[in-house]
């Protein structure tokens, strides 16, 4: 029952509101590869970790297993997507596919204050890079590129190219860790720089070749 003196439909948007941030947290912490690929998880242990009762993290977890980012065992045990060989090459393959076109197009909302705030990020991946911050790196990483989609207002392209995110996320995390971010070269000066001078073949080129890099990186974890 609702509290004395409150209204049931008054409740509504605070369980939406409560459901959403739930949702929202899970979706960072897999993003930036803060659950290892293949971690068994449970309701209630993420429900206690998260501080919320476990209706909201139900929820979540539906929602990222319809991404690919979890997993629903048999037993009705949860686990991060595990990563295989032959995953990691088809994400590696829709990477290459999705991410130079939606940043295209994003070419056309990139006004000033986007550039601004993409060398910001960008600053401060490097920082990460030269710290040797692992857990940093992957959140700036991941919010520089995501900046720059967000701003091709392509929902659909941007809805696949998350889902791909979530399913390789908890693997680089894992294996810059494990290697260490020395050996990491940013590429996304490039990118700011076609955006700069609006020059859409550079900026293709320099989002595929930031892919490039950076999977073949942590590719190379898998025995030969």
């Amino acid at each position: 029952m609702p509290p004395r003196g409150s209204n049931k439909k008054d409740d509504v948007p605070d369980r939406k509101i409560a459901h959403e941030e739930t949702y929202k947290t899970l979706y960072y912490a897999i993003i930036t590869g803060h659950f290892e690929p293949g971690k068994a998880l449970t309701i209630r242990g993420l429900a206690k970790q998260l501080g919320c009762s476990p209706m909201p993290v139900r929820e979540a977890v539906r929602r990222l297993v319809a991404l690919g980012a979890l997993e629903i065992r048999s037993t009705r045990r949860i686990s991060v997507a595990p990563m295989t060989e032959k995953r990691f090459q088809e994400i590696w393959a829709a990477r290459t596919m999705l991410e130079p076109e939606i940043a295209a197009r994003a070419m056309p909302h990139a006004d000033k204050a986007l550039v601004r705030e993409l060398q910001r990020i960008d600053e401060e991946l490097d920082e990460a890079i030269n710290r040797g911050d692992p857990d940093k790196y992957s959140l700036k990483n991941w919010e520089f590129h995501f900046t720059l989609y967000r701003a091709a207002a392509c929902p659909i392209f941007l809805r696949l190219i998350e889902s791909v995110w979530l399913q390789f996320g908890p693997f680089m995390r894992m294996v810059i860790g494990r290697l260490g971010t020395s050996l990491l070269v940013d590429q996304h000066e490039m990118a700011v720089e076609a955006l700069k001078n609006k020059d859409e073949a550079a900026l293709r080129e320099a989002i595929r070749l930031d892919i490039q890099d950076g999977m073949s990186r942590i590719g190379s974890d898998f025995p030969e």
